[in-house]
């Protein structure tokens, strides 16, 4: 079932608003007569329950460790029959992207809650934390102010942070009724999203048309990826722009800065991975490859 991501500035009070929606959550879930809830098993994913200690955010590589170790807790337990709760700074788009991405190819709903508390009451709540021995401690005050600038907050109109529910300090609760409704729903009926195309793998049918299919997704993808570096080669120095590829339905909206070869041809093995055992015609891969690429940038 759902993934709900609680996301906001350090010390925004992100915890105490999960733990309302797990009480919510578990008690529509005692209550119901409905069998496919009633059988929904509750789990509550943070920093603590991770052990994840406040100072992995003083080096980009404990960060980095830390974010791997959320995202594994994540897909362990996220299936159509769990409700995962995850609270935690998820400040980067990037990954929730990549979370979005996970919920989506497991055919779940996923939604993010911002706790929008304003930096200058965190930064009073943060700095009552670390002056109380008996609180569980706030950030660093280099940490605290490092994390606030570098917050992406949520934005409704991108996919992967859709729907949006915010939450500020003055409210009593998150709009509880109407996440469970958009997350699971009063109709009797499991809330199922469709995975996109390039993450579901097909197996394929003949051992021909894998040495067919391969070759055309190792070329295709190589194509557009030329075409990309022609653009920018035409454009020096400049960022942005649109490449259009003949036979694509889309033109790929590249970001606002110049990417490097070592970039595009990541991308190119990420989608390739994903794509081995699919089985799709010349234009298909063209269309998945130019939407995937423009995810991509948008989430970076």
């Amino acid at each position: 079932m759902p993934l709900i991501l609680i996301s906001g500035y350090p010390s925004a009070g992100k915890t105490h608003r999960a733990h309302q929606l797990v009480d919510y959550f578990r008690d529509r879930i005692a209550r119901a007569d409905d069998a496919r809830i009633a059988r929904l098993r509750l789990h509550h994913i943070s920093d603590h329950s991770l052990a994840l200690s406040r100072d992995v955010y003083h080096s980009a590589r404990a960060e980095k460790d830390a974010r791997a170790t959320q995202a594994s807790a994540i897909k362990r337990v996220l299936s159509r029959d769990d409700v995962v709760i995850a609270d935690g700074l998820y400040y980067i788009k990037g990954f929730r992207y990549q979370l979005y991405c996970e919920a989506k190819a497991m055919q779940t709903p996923s939604c993010v809650v911002h706790v929008g508390t304003r930096a200058d009451k965190c930064r009073e709540i943060n700095k009552r934390l670390l002056e109380d021995s008996e609180q569980d401690g706030g950030y660093a005050e280099e940490d605290f102010e490092n994390l606030v600038f570098r917050y992406e907050e949520p934005n409704g109109m991108t996919r992967w942070d859709s729907p949006l529910f915010t939450v500020v300090y003055e409210d009593d609760t998150p709009p509880l009724e109407q996440i469970w409704d958009a997350m699971v729903g009063n109709d009797s009926k499991a809330k199922v999203v469709r995975p996109n195309a390039a993450t579901v793998l097909a197996p394929l049918q003949k051992p021909a048309t894998e040495q067919n299919y391969l070759y055309e997704l190792d070329k295709t993808t190589s194509d557009i990826i030329s075409a990309i570096q022609s653009y920018q080669a035409d454009h020096p120095g400049e960022g942005g722009g649109e490449v259009s590829i003949p036979g694509a339905e889309n033109a790929i909206e590249l970001p606002a800065r110049p990417l490097s070869l070592p970039q595009m041809q990541r991308i190119r093995r990420q989608f390739i991975a994903l794509n081995r055992q699919h089985n799709l015609s010349k234009t298909r891969i063209k269309d998945l490859f130019v939407d995937y690429l423009n995810d991509t940038f948008q989430a970076s």
